[in-house]
């Protein structure tokens, strides 16, 4: 293999491109992104970046001479639109075609929408640099009233960035206990109360029915009639794999990329990394897609294997991990909560938002929860062994 294709220039791509490197690749190597930028740090965008923390620069992810050492060309503001798996060639939106002899899949995932919200000035997502400049000016404008809709990390986040920078902010969450997928129905109460400990108002348990605004947004209607005003509304509604460029390639698509564990597909020759890829997961118990930044450099050392060997490469049994920095609280979960596994608090207590909690599942720990105890929730990560005997399509 002489050519390699990576479709993503995220923390993915790099991280790919880095790992066939270090496997001794010395072929061409390029690396279209439909953002302008080079690759950057997502996890500060919610956070530090948005109250002005930090600025773009401290974001990147490598440096000019790390990018001369790698030797790879980089289509920045390239969209693939089509991926021709018997010709192997990549269709970028502006024409051009790209001969490749294998292809990284690591186009990531793209935020949902609100529906009719189009064109509506002040309605935001979170998701690329260029949506945390746009939503960081607004904030910055001292509009006063902000809405967040959805009670996620992301949106957690953003409602936590909002009330430092002094905003009245309201969030709305149609579940009745926000992170009960996460985080089960006690941790899910525990962290949402955060919002309440510092005085922003958390609406549970009912939807959004739309948005209320001509060329502007002035409030938000939910669907149990309420209304609530609003100058700036931040939609964290979840998001859904960058697959669409693939129809027709034969590359199989169900909610992501699907791979076997080495992050194949079906098709010879390509391999998928990152948020979009849907592979096997023995902490899950099922083909899942982690969307945590471990996972992105991690899973990207096993596809850069596979492709270069043409068969699966061993998936690091490394439980699944993520982070999130909410009203100066470091929240961090490693493994997988499923319904039925209850927390168990090992250290601290859950009043002083200090405390360690391990989930068990018959008897073995198979998760760790952990607020503000960085230093035990390492140790006890490092323990976590996958409960899954095998693993559901």
């Amino acid at each position: 293999m002489r050519s390699i294709t990576v479709v993503g220039a995220s923390l993915a791509g790099l991280s790919t491109v880095r790992a066939l490197r270090a496997e001794g690749y010395d072929g061409e190597i390029v690396v279209v992104g439909e953002e302008r930028h080079t690759p950057y740090d997502r996890p500060p965008l919610s956070k530090d970046f948005l109250t002005r923390g930090l600025d773009a620069d401290a974001l990147a992810l490598a440096d000019e001479d790390e990018y001369a050492d790698l030797d790879a060309q980089w289509l920045l503001g390239e969209r693939a639109v089509r991926l021709d798996s018997a010709g192997r060639t990549v269709t970028l939106a502006g024409g051009r075609h790209v001969r490749t002899e294998g292809v990284v899949i690591a186009t990531g995932a793209r935020p949902r929408t609100l529906p009719g919200t189009d064109g509506l000035a002040g309605v935001h997502t979170l998701r690329t640099l260029d949506d945390a400049l746009a939503l960081r000016a607004e904030l910055s404008d001292g509009l006063p009233r902000v809405v967040v809709i959805g009670a996620g990390f992301i949106g957690s986040e953003v409602a936590s960035a909002a009330h430092r920078m002094g905003l009245h902010v309201t969030v709305v969450e149609a579940l009745d206990v926000p992170l009960e997928r996460q985080l089960g129905r006690e941790m899910g109460l525990v962290c949402s109360s955060l919002h309440s400990d510092h005085g922003v108002r958390v609406l549970c348990g009912t939807g959004v029915a739309g948005l209320i605004g001509k060329d502007r947004v002035t409030g938000v209607r939910m669907a149990d009639g309420r209304e609530l005003p609003a100058d700036i509304v931040v939609a964290g509604v979840g998001v859904r794999p960058a697959t669409d460029w693939l129809a027709g390639s034969g590359v199989r698509v169900d909610d992501g990329v699907v791979c076997d564990a080495g992050c194949r597909t079906d098709v010879p020759g390509v391999v998928a990394v990152g948020d979009v890829a849907r592979c096997p997961n023995p902490f899950t118990g099922r083909h899942a897609r982690i969307e945590h930044w471990s996972n992105a450099t991690e899973q990207a050392k096993t596809a850069a294997r596979t492709l270069l060997s043409g068969v699966p490469a061993p998936a690091p049994l490394t439980a699944p991990y993520f982070w999130s920095d909410q009203y100066q609280v470091r929240i961090q979960l490693a493994g997988h909560v499923a319904p039925g596994d209850r927390p168990e608090i090992v250290d601290g207590d859950v009043d002083s938002r200090s405390f360690t909690a391990v989930y068990r599942r018959e008897g073995a720990p198979v998760a760790v929860l952990s607020l503000n105890q960085p230093k035990l929730f390492g140790r006890i990560r490092r323990t976590l062994g996958p409960a899954a005997a095998a693993v559901a399509p």
